[in-house]
């Protein structure tokens, strides 16, 4: 899911009508209906709505006292608004913190003793 996001990312206009976030929240919610339709068991951390790890922590980054009933992407678009940000824009700029903290399912692999981290190539890599 990751990788097809970064192809979002750098042609946003050719993959999300409108730069909605709704409509790329849409996109990932077929993606994981069809991963089940098709058997196939793959974490994400955007599921759709409210439940899922990126949603409980956009809620809590955007200083929402309670999970918001509408999920992420409202809550993101909402806030950029606010902001005078572009919704895909702060998106992005939201998921590259969550990635980068202890929060996202695609860390880093602990570096062992007197071994330099694993760089993206070396890990082992599940498809997204």
């Amino acid at each position: 899911m990751y990788d097809f996001l970064e192809e979002v990312r750098l042609r946003p206009g050719m993959w999300v009508r409108g730069h909605s976030l709704l409509h790329l929240e849409s996109m990932l919610f077929g993606y994981q209906a069809a991963l089940s339709v098709h058997g196939i068991d793959e974490n994400s951390d955007l599921s759709t709505g409210s439940l899922g790890p990126f949603a409980r922590w956009v809620g809590e980054k955007l200083g929402m006292a309670y999970p918001s009933a509408l999920g992420w992407a409202v809550e993101i678009e909402r806030a950029s608004e606010q902001a005078g940000q572009p919704a895909l824009e702060m998106f992005f700029d939201l998921l590259d913190e969550f990635r980068a903290s202890d929060h996202g399912d695609q860390q880093q692999a602990p570096a062992q003793a007197g071994q330099p981290p694993a760089t993206k190539a070396q890990q082992p890599h599940a498809p997204d």
